[in-house]
């Protein structure tokens, strides 16, 4: 029977093998549920009783408004 080898940290003690996910992976997922699910970071579009900043955002704007929601999202998981 093969043997399974131990979970391995890497630099930051973090788990990188195994069941075990990095805080890195669980901040990603975390920014993933709340880009998919609130539209962050999307350009906003007027919807019948709302409406919206008349300004559409760039794809670099998208993709920074993304890399900063990541960041605010490895520090609270950082935290916890």
């Amino acid at each position: 029977m093969a043997e399974l080898e131990p979970n391995k940290t890497n630099e930051g003690g973090e788990s990188s093998g195994g069941g075990g996910r990095s805080k890195d992976e669980v901040a990603l997922e975390l920014m993933k549920f709340i880009a998919v699910t609130t539209g962050y970071g999307k350009a906003t579009q007027g919807s019948a009783g709302f409406s919206g900043k008349p300004s559409a955002r760039t794809t670099e704007e998208h993709a920074e408004a993304l890399l900063d929601l990541f960041n605010r999202c490895r520090k609270v998981v950082k935290e916890g």
